[in-house]
C-alpha cells in the first residue's frame, strides 16, 4: 500500500497546482505539532485531533499555526530532492516488501 502512495506522490508532485515538500530526518522534539492541521489562509485554520475536527478563526492562533507551517517549511526539500527521496524510499519498499 506504501508504495501505491509513493508512485502516486511522484504522479501527482509535477502538476503545476500541486507543491510537495519532504521534511527529511528531523527532530520531532520541541515546537513540533504533534497534531495535523491545514492553513487555508489568514482567515480559517483547520485542526485534525483524535477526538474531533476543530476550526479556527482566531487571528492569533490561526497566525500560530501559519508560523508552524513556515518551520517545516524551512525543514522541507522539494523538487528533485523531494523525488529522490521518494524514489529511494520506493526501492527500499520493492527491494524488501515485507
Amino acid at each position: 500500500m506504501l508504495a501505491g502512495q509513493l508512485r502516486h506522490l511522484l504522479a501527482v508532485m509535477s502538476l503545476p497546482s500541486i507543491g510537495l515538500g519532504i521534511i527529511p530526518h528531523a527532530d520531532r522534539s520541541g515546537w513540533w505539532p504533534v497534531e495535523s492541521f491545514y492553513v487555508f489562509d489568514d482567515a480559517q485554520a483547520n485542526v485534525e485531533l483524535v477526538s474531533g475536527f476543530l476550526t479556527i478563526n482566531q487571528p492569533r492562533e490561526i497566525a500560530m499555526y501559519a508560523a508552524s507551517f513556515a518551520r517545516l517549511a524551512e525543514l522541507a526539500v522539494a523538487g528533485e530532492q523531494a523525488r529522490a527521496l521518494i524514489e529511494a524510499a520506493l526501492a527500499e519498499l520493492e527491494a524488501d516488501p515485507r
